[in-house]
């Protein structure tokens, strides 16, 4: 890499995610005993009027209510008189606005904040993230979210946010310390709506990112190439997947060069490429949608080796391909009737005798010569043949993800990601899909102008560009001439897959970033469909 359920997994994965392979290290304590409550937290509607025994088993309580609350709406809420004066005197930008104790049996820790009818994803995600870590500063509670005084779409919204947020605080990311961080969230109940909503999507997508940002997590020698493959197999099997490894073996026949080449440097046949196939419908079918993750579980830099602090977080370099897999789980949790593939390029980024070097030239699967320039661009020659592999299915539509450039974060920051497509036209539309799921992108052009910066003399292209002015446009040119068939494709650059503080729902540095997104662009966007 170029820079410096219903409600969570299901226990038995995330044990076999710990445990498969060769386990643990001698001496160490059982990763077992140190999972998170892999179940995550329950979830639950109350409709109707919300009455002070309604509140008597909840513990904190999220309560969203409109900038300008009208007198009526007081005094549909239990102590509304109380809260009402306690409001008045803060000021309504305030996040939380207000943090009280009702007069109740539970002492029930109310935290409320103001926000104007309208209000995009991003930002009801965000003030749902911020309102959920105000609320479980204490011990693990139930959770109750009111939002109150909105028309329904926009309370069914707020609702939706607040619920996703829960859930993501509720999952604890893997630890190996002698004393494990407490849960922070027992379970959650949707108060005062008129009926119950179908939450089943937010659960869905919730499950994939913590699927995501438990593999993200993991340590290098937790989660090696072998542990990780067999993992994906395991995954398979409770979901009813179809499971294939390509081995380094069967990569050479296949003349996948430009993998190979990474791969090279590990000190063992680790390395492979692992397909999943969802077919709820017919066996065998064409898919309709394959994603694609870039799954660099620990990245040196090889031979152009990284300083300390460029190479301290490369175990979070497979993030793109655990993104995919999250994707994928949401995807099957909700029994979509899609045919989906998810491959995932495994391997380490090594130094050594074997690793290969600037100027050597490989032969990748779909038969171009590439002459290799730095040996940190390492993300773009494991997609190159993995991308000819999903191509070559014709499926209607491919979406990588991969932590692949510094220079999108450059551009845009960690707070949106970037967007790459061989469909130009489609840029209004994915950077739309970003808006209204809360996972924002920004689009980036691509193209053979781009090639010209990638001239080789010695092979059909460059890997990379010595001067790295614009890297994320052309690791992104370059990825596209490893499409075949003229295969609608999306890259997704993962500049928001890690933010210091969490982003949008999620509370925790990984973001997951990704999940959301595709959902969006399936479910929302409708981006399979063929008058699309």
């Amino acid at each position: 890499m170029h820079r410096t359920v219903q409600f969570g997994l299901r226990a038995r994965h995330i044990r076999r995610l710990c445990l498969v392979g060769q386990a643990l290290n001698k001496g160490f304590h059982s990763m077992q005993n140190t999972l998170p409550d892999s179940r995550g937290p329950r979830c639950t509607q109350r409709p109707g009027r919300v009455d002070s025994k309604g509140l008597a088993a909840i513990d904190q309580l999220l309560l969203i209510l409109p900038t300008r609350a009208p007198a009526a709406l007081w005094r549909r809420i239990p102590q509304g008189s109380k809260l009402q004066a306690l409001l008045r005197k803060r000021s309504s930008g305030d996040v939380p606005a207000l943090q009280t104790r009702l007069a109740n049996k539970r002492q029930t820790l109310v935290v409320a904040a103001r926000t104007a009818a309208g209000t995009g994803a991003f930002d009801r995600l965000t003030l749902a993230r911020k309102l959920v870590a105000a609320a479980t500063t204490e011990k693990a509670g139930n959770l109750g979210i009111l939002v109150v005084g909105f028309d329904t779409e926009e309370q069914h919204a707020l609702c939706d946010a607040g619920v996703a947020a829960a859930l993501a605080a509720g999952f604890n990311l893997p630890e190996f310390k002698s004393q494990n961080s407490p849960q922070r969230i027992r379970s959650i109940c949707v108060l005062g709506l008129n009926e119950k909503i179908d939450l089943s999507r937010t659960v869905a997508e919730a499950e994939g990112n913590n699927l995501a940002r438990w593999l993200t997590a993991l340590p290098p020698n937790k989660l090696d190439a072998v542990n990780y493959a067999a993992a994906l197999k395991d995954l398979a099997k409770d979901n009813g997947w179809q499971y294939k490894r390509f081995t380094t073996k069967d990569l050479e026949k296949l003349g996948a060069g430009a993998f190979l080449a990474v791969a090279q440097g590990n000190d063992n046949d680790s390395a492979s490429i692992v397909r999943l196939r969802y077919r709820p419908l017919k066996a065998n079918v064409a898919p309709a949608l394959s994603l694609v993750g870039k799954g660099i579980i620990f990245d040196t830099g090889g031979t152009n080796l990284k300083p300390f602090l460029s190479m301290l977080g490369m175990h979070g370099d497979m993030q793109g391909s655990a993104v995919a897999v999250g994707t994928f789980l949401a995807i099957s949790a909700l029994k979509l009737p899609i045919a989906v593939d998810c491959w995932i390029a495994i391997t380490e980024n090594r130094t050594g005798p074997s690793a290969y070097k600037p100027q050597d030239v490989v032969t990748a699967a779909n038969g171009k010569t590439i002459q290799t320039v730095h040996t940190d661009a390492e993300g773009r020659m494991v997609l190159a043949d993995t991308l000819t592999f999903a191509s070559r299915e014709k499926p209607k539509l491919i979406i990588d993800y991969a932590t692949l450039t510094g220079s999108v974060i450059s551009a845009i920051t960690t707070r949106y990601s970037g967007v790459f497509t061989n469909r130009a036209d489609w840029h209004p539309r994915l950077k739309r899909a970003g808006q209204n799921c809360g996972e924002r992108v920004w689009p980036f052009p691509i193209g053979k102008e781009f090639l010209e910066d990638l001239k080789s003399d010695t092979a059909d292209i460059q890997q990379c560009s010595a001067k790295a002015r614009g890297d994320h446009i052309l690791a992104a040119s370059f990825l596209a001439e490893f499409i075949e068939n003229d295969t609608p494709w999306i890259h997704i650059d993962l500049a928001a897959g890690n933010r210091k503080g969490g982003l949008g729902h999620i509370p925790t540095e990984v973001t997951g970033f990704g999940v959301r997104y595709t959902m969006s662009l399936i479910l929302d966007d409708h981006i399979l469909r063929a008058d699309h």
